[in-house]
């Protein structure tokens, strides 16, 4: 009884019809192409895009220079150097990410006892010359007062899965 309900099915193309019928339905429907350069596709929270540094609401960089992020990145793109300063703390006097090694896996992120290194959203950069895919200390500290809004609102809404 199978081989003759196959057979029926195969000699009236009852599958190509069906294919046909899904395409229909979605060719007279309401498009959700997104157009890039004006719109964008809503982003999680948790997103992994350019690297930031943080600093506290006093304005004092938050990083300690424990090295963690440099010891748990997996493609060795961060170089940390370190110096004690006068009232004996250490704090970084270099701290580059190398973005063409970096493989986004936010390992530095999640390392940072102090939650110094960030993960931002953006992910629309571009480098024009030799040396830009290098970002150093300073810039790093710029990005992290450029999204710094972001960020908290990201980290707030990420807390309770923390």
């Amino acid at each position: 009884m199978r081989a003759v309900r196959d057979f029926i099915n195969s000699f009236f193309l009852v599958e190509l019809i069906r294919g046909l019928m899904l395409t229909g339905r979605y060719l007279f429907s309401r498009k959700f192409t997104i157009e890039y350069p004006e719109e964008s596709a809503p982003k999680s929270p948790r997103f992994r895009g350019l690297h930031a540094l943080r600093r506290y609401p006093n304005g004092e960089e938050r990083c300690i220079a424990c090295k963690l992020c440099e010891a748990v990145c997996p493609a060795l793109a961060i170089t940390i150097e370190s110096a004690p300063r006068e009232d004996g703390t250490r704090r970084t006097t270099r701290y580059e990410v190398d973005l063409f090694k970096c493989i986004y896996c936010g390992f530095c992120e999640e390392s940072c006892p102090v939650d110094s290194i960030v993960l931002t959203r953006v992910h629309e950069f571009y480098m024009e010359r030799r040396g830009e895919n290098i970002i150093t200390k300073p810039q790093l500290l710029a990005l992290g007062e450029k999204y710094e809004e972001q960020i908290a609102a990201d980290r707030a809404l990420d807390a309770p899965y923390r």
